[in-house]
C-alpha cells in the first residue's frame, strides 16, 4: 500500500529538534557577493540540514545534514575577508535550517561581531515561526539575538507568491530581530515593500 504524501510541513514541538541531535556542521554552498538572499551586497552561508521538509521547498538536496562539506576555518576566514569588502552590506544565513544548525551560525556570528560591530547585518531565513522560537532551546535564542533580520515561517506552497519580497511564500515575514526582541512583539522589517 502506497503511502500518502504529507500536506505541509512538519511542526515540530518546543525543543523537540535540536542541533546537538542533528547538525553534522556541514554547508551545502557559500555564495559571495550576490543580490537575492536579503538587502543590498550579501555573502550567503547554506548550512545543511532540515527537518522540516516543506513540499516544494527550493533546496531540497540542502535537507540532508550531511550534504555539502564540513565548515572549515579556512571557510570562515573566506567568509569574513569577503564581508570586509566595503560594498557588502552583511551576512545571510540560509539552509537547510540556520537553528539546527547553530554551532556552525552562531559561531560565523560572533566573530562578524567581533571584528565588525554592527557594521555588517546578519539575516536568516528559518521555518521556525517567532512565537516557537521564543519557546527554544538556549542555542536557538542565542542566535536570535545576533540577528538583525529573520525571514519566519515554513514554506507553504499554496501561499507561494513569487512576487514577495525575500520570501517564497505569504505566510512569511521579514522581521527586524533587535526591534521585536525590544518590543516583546514582532516587528516588521521597515524596507518591506510586499
Amino acid at each position: 500500500m502506497k503511502a500518502t504524501p504529507r500536506k505541509g510541513p512538519r511542526n515540530p514541538q518546543p525543543g523537540e529538534w535540536t542541533a546537538a541531535q542533528y547538525s553534522k556542521q556541514y554547508v551545502a554552498s557559500y555564495k559571495p557577493f550576490n543580490f537575492v538572499d536579503g538587502e543590498g551586497v550579501r555573502c550567503s552561508l547554506y548550512v545543511s540540514g532540515c527537518n522540516f521538509a516543506c513540499p516544494g521547498c527550493y533546496n531540497l538536496a540542502a535537507q540532508n545534514f550531511r550534504y555539502g562539506k564540513p565548515y572549515t576555518q579556512q571557510l570562515e576566514d573566506q567568509i569574513i575577508a569577503d564581508l570586509g569588502q566595503s560594498y557588502v552590506q552583511g551576512l545571510t544565513l540560509l539552509g537547510g535550517e540556520p537553528f539546527l544548525n547553530t554551532q556552525v551560525c552562531i559561531r560565523i556570528c560572533k566573530r562578524i561581531r567581533a571584528e565588525y560591530g554592527h557594521t555588517k547585518d546578519i539575516w536568516s531565513w528559518t521555518g521556525y515561526k517567532w512565537d516557537e522560537l521564543m519557546q527554544e532551546t538556549p542555542d536557538k535564542l542565542e542566535l536570535l539575538n545576533l540577528l538583525d533580520i529573520l525571514v519566519d515561517g515554513r514554506f507553504l506552497e499554496p501561499l507561494k507568491d513569487l512576487t514577495l519580497q525575500f520570501r517564497g511564500s505569504s505566510n512569511q515575514r521579514i522581521i527586524d530581530v533587535p526591534a521585536s526582541l525590544a518590543s516583546g512583539d514582532v516587528v516588521i522589517w521597515r524596507n518591506l515593500k510586499r
